[in-house]
C-alpha cells in the first residue's frame, strides 16, 4: 500500500510540473492556429505605373511570421520576413511568377502556400514628340520606360534608343527624299508600347503631298493658300502650287512665313531655287525676297531671330521661270557659322503697299 501511494504522488507532481510549463493563456492546441486549416491569404496591391512594383500583404490565424519568397530575384533580394499586420514590395518585370509565403506558429509549425502572380505593363499615353533647331529629338509620355526614335531616312533602319529626359543630338537629314517621317516608339519595359509619328516640313517643297499641312502663316494682310497649277506648262507641270496674295492695301512688309522643323542645312548647297509664275505684265521688276530666320537661344520662336534675306526680280509673265536666291553672295548676313535656319519667310514687292498682286510658286529647293 506504501508503495502505491508513492507512485500516486510521484504522478501529481509530474501532472503539476507540466502544467506549469504553459503560459497562461496560449492554448497548446496548435490545431487552433489555422496555419495548417487553408486560412492563410496573400494580397497583391499591382502597381497601374509601368514600375512593376507589388505591394504583398499575407494574412492568416495565430500566424507569428511570415516569409515571402517573391520567385524573383537572388540573394537577399528574393525574399522577405512580414510580420502579422505588415507587407512588403518587389519590383518584378513583365511576366508570371510564383509567389510562395510560408506561415510560422507560435509552436513553430510551418505552413507553405504558392500564389500565381502576372505582372502586365500598359501602354504609354500621351506622347509627345519634340525637335529642336538642330533636329535633336526628345519625347515625353506616360507609363514610358524608354522610347526607340527611327529618322526614317534611310531603309531598314534601326531604332536609337533614347532616355527618359533625354535629348538626341543633332540628326541630318540628306538634301533629297522629303519629307521625312519621324518616328517615336515610347517603350513600356515589357510588350506593350505606343509609336507616335511626325512628319517633317523641310525642303523640298512642292504642294504634293497629300500627309503634309504646307502651312504658311502671315503678317500684314497677305493671304497664302495651295492651289491647282493656273498654267501646268513649260517649265511646271506638277498638280498643285501656292498661291500668294496680296490684297490692295496690304502693307508693304507683309508676308508669309513657314516653320521647318526639317532646318535648312546650307552644306548641301547655298542656292534656293524657286519656280515662279507671275499672271500680270505689271509685276515684271517686282522683287520676290526669300527670308531664312533661326531664334538666339533655344530656337523656339520665343526669343529674337535673325534674318538672312535674299531678293530676286521678277522677269517674264503668263510662263513659269525659275528664280534663283544666291544665298553665298547676295545675303544681308554671312550665313556661316550660323546654326540651320529653321524658318522661311516670303515676301513680295516690299517696298509698296499692295494693290491686289498674285503671283505663284512652286519647287522649293536647295541646290548649288
Amino acid at each position: 500500500m506504501k508503495n502505491i501511494k508513492l507512485i500516486f504522488g510521484f504522478l501529481f507532481l509530474l501532472a503539476v510540473s507540466i502544467s506549469c510549463s504553459i503560459p497562461e493563456g496560449i492554448s497548446s492546441d496548435t490545431s487552433l492556429t489555422g496555419v495548417g486549416s487553408g486560412n492563410v491569404a496573400k494580397i497583391f496591391d499591382i502597381s497601374t505605373d509601368n514600375s512593376g512594383n507589388v505591394k504583398i500583404t499575407p494574412t492568416g490565424n495565430g500566424v507569428t511570421s511570415f516569409t515571402v519568397n517573391y520567385g524573383h530575384g537572388s540573394g537577399s533580394s528574393a525574399s522577405a520576413v512580414v510580420t502579422p499586420g505588415g507587407s512588403t514590395s518587389h519590383s518584378y518585370p513583365e511576366g508570371t511568377y510564383t509567389v510562395s509565403i510560408i506561415s510560422t506558429d507560435i509552436a513553430g509549425n510551418q505552413t507553405t502556400a504558392t500564389y500565381p502572380l502576372t505582372v502586365t505593363y500598359v501602354a504609354p499615353t500621351n506622347v509627345t514628340i519634340s525637335t529642336d533647331g538642330d533636329m535633336g529629338v526628345s519625347a515625353t509620355a506616360n507609363y514610358a520606360k524608354s522610347f526607340l526614335v527611327y529618322y526614317g531616312d534611310v531603309a531598314n533602319e534601326v531604332g536609337t534608343p533614347m532616355a527618359i529626359g533625354q535629348t538626341l543630338p543633332a540628326h541630318i537629314y540628306p538634301s533629297t527624299g522629303a519629307p521625312f517621317t519621324l518616328s517615336v516608339v515610347a517603350l513600356s519595359g515589357g510588350a506593350a508600347k505606343t509609336t507616335v509619328t511626325k512628319t517633317l516640313f523641310g525642303f523640298p517643297i512642292d504642294f504634293e503631298n497629300t500627309s503634309i499641312n504646307y502651312f504658311f502663316g502671315t503678317f500684314g494682310g497677305v493671304s497664302f493658300d495651295t492651289v491647282a497649277n493656273p498654267n501646268a506648262s513649260g517649265l511646271n507641270t506638277s498638280a498643285n502650287v501656292g498661291r500668294y496674295t496680296k490684297h490692295n492695301g496690304d502693307a508693304s512688309w507683309s508676308g508669309t512665313y513657314s516653320p521647318l522643323n526639317n532646318p535648312i542645312n546650307f552644306s548641301y548647297g547655298k542656292k534656293i531655287k524657286v519656280f515662279v509664275y507671275n499672271p500680270s505684265p505689271a509685276n515684271i521688276g517686282k522683287t520676290m525676297n526669300v527670308e531664312l530666320e533661326w531664334y538666339v537661344g533655344d530656337n523656339t520662336g520665343n526669343s529674337n531671330p535673325w534674318g538672312a534675306v535674299v531678293k530676286t526680280p521678277i522677269t517674264k509673265s503668263g510662263v513659269w521661270e525659275e528664280l534663283v536666291f544666291d544665298f553665298s553672295t547676295n545675303s544681308n548676313i554671312p550665313i556661316s557659322p550660323l546654326p540651320r535656319f529653321t524658318q522661311l519667310v516670303l515676301r513680295f514687292n516690299d517696298s509698296a503697299d499692295g494693290t491686289g498682286e498674285i503671283i505663284y510658286v512652286d519647287n522649293f529647293r536647295l541646290t548649288n
